[in-house]
């Protein structure tokens, strides 16, 4: 395993953290006795397999459901001073609501500290407030500190790259957890600002946001050979060393197997790379055209500014996605979750486009934009191509 500083916490963390979401019975708490033995078993497995590769960070969080609890029964078992344990608990306006949450949390992974705690999900300015205002959960955090339960103290988040950006210029936290990856690149200026502030940097989920990387499509699995498409993601992620940890949301031991591979090729990343980077690029150009390829993005207004809150940014993205490398699947999950995610995937689909175009004056709020006159029959041809049922998040569900 390779490790890399962590920001001001100086711990050394694996490029590789075995993340806590995917292994757990339920998404809700149930009683101990419910949990399957084979469930558990797994687990076990699947962290004792962890820890044999060096990967000796195990994230998880309190909106986890079962997984601090079953976490629990075997965390206690490896050397405490060989692993590095993160747990999350969510931002309330009630503090002591965030206090009894953490409690909770505690009582179910049996340790005498975490190592790292994190606010879960700083994903509005509402939500940073509740973090940062006097008294708030940040406070509550820094007493816990003070009382030798965490050592220290981080935010995960889903939010935009302002608020992410705001939240680290608090200079409050000592690590971010966030979105970042070859196809969602929009967040570099918040590990850029995290870098200044000598944070670690922790992505969220590469392989499964990042592209249902576990099922790539054919088109994925051509333009990235001689690599996976989860190699080639890995590798791309890692090879920007202000990057220091990337979760494997595991479901078995051998889940970690297909990553691995990615190591040897970390210090050839500019010989490896480059090739597959012109592939990418050049597809999505033959199918998007050059020009939409390099300014789509430019001038679009947040969902807050849009007429019924129509996430164009996020839908245009997926229609990208869709058209360029077939990724159809995955970009059907993502569309199905807005008007349905809460602040962890705001805003809304294109499906009452129409009704929105007849009430508003749509174009207006697109006017900084040099696509202003196509949008809306892009986003139209996005609903078509991707609208259907909508789903919940998996801690929804």
């Amino acid at each position: 395993m390779q490790y890399r500083r962590f920001g001001r916490t100086e711990l050394q963390m694996p490029v590789f953290s075995c993340g806590g979401m995917r292994y757990q019975y339920k998404w809700k708490d149930v009683p101990p006795h419910d949990i399957p033995k084979k469930n558990q078993q797994n687990l076990d497995a699947t962290i004792r397999r962890a820890f044999e590769l060096g990967i000796n960070h195990f994230e998880t969080a309190r909106g986890y459901g079962t997984s601090e609890m079953q976490l629990g029964r075997i965390l206690p078992q490896l050397p405490r001073e060989q692993i590095i344990v993160q747990t999350k608990v969510s931002p309330k306006p009630d503090a002591k609501e965030f206090r009894r949450n953490f409690n909770k949390s505690f009582k179910f992974l049996q340790l005498e500290y975490v190592d790292l705690l994190g606010l879960h999900g700083i994903n509005n300015d509402e939500l940073l407030q509740y973090s940062l205002q006097p008294g708030g959960c940040l406070d509550v955090a820094k007493q816990l500190k003070k009382e030798g339960k965490v050592r220290f103290i981080g935010f995960s988040t889903h939010g935009s790259t302002e608020t992410i950006i705001k939240a680290i210029e608090s200079d409050c936290f000592d690590y971010v957890n966030l979105h970042w990856y070859y196809i969602y690149q929009v967040n570099w200026a918040a590990i850029e600002a995290a870098n200044r502030h000598d944070m670690g940097v922790f992505i969220i989920s590469p392989s499964d946001k990042g592209g249902h990387l576990y099922q790539p499509t054919r088109q994925l699995l051509e333009l990235c050979d001689p690599l996976s498409p989860m190699v080639f993601n890995d590798l791309f992620c890692l090879s920007h060393p202000q990057v220091h940890t990337l979760s494997l949301g595991a479901s078995r031991p051998s889940d970690f197997d297909e990553h691995l591979k990615v190591l040897p090729l970390i210090d050839r990343a500019t010989e490896v790379l480059p090739p597959i980077l012109e592939e990418l690029e050049q597809a999505a150009i033959a199918r998007l055209g050059e020009e939409w390829y390099y300014t789509w993005h430019e001038g679009l207004p947040p969902h807050e500014a849009t007429p019924g809150g129509i996430n164009i940014p996020i839908i245009l993205w997926l229609r990208n996605l869709t058209l360029a490398y077939d990724m159809v699947d995955y970009a059907r999950s993502r569309y199905s979750l807005l008007g349905n995610g809460s602040h962890w995937f705001p805003g809304n689909k294109a499906d009452k486009l129409r009704q929105v175009q007849l009430a508003f004056d749509f174009k207006r709020s697109l006017a900084n934009s040099p696509h202003a006159e196509k949008i809306p029959s892009l986003l139209a041809e996005a609903d078509r191509l991707l609208g259907g049922k909508e789903v919940q998040r998996l801690s929804q569900s």
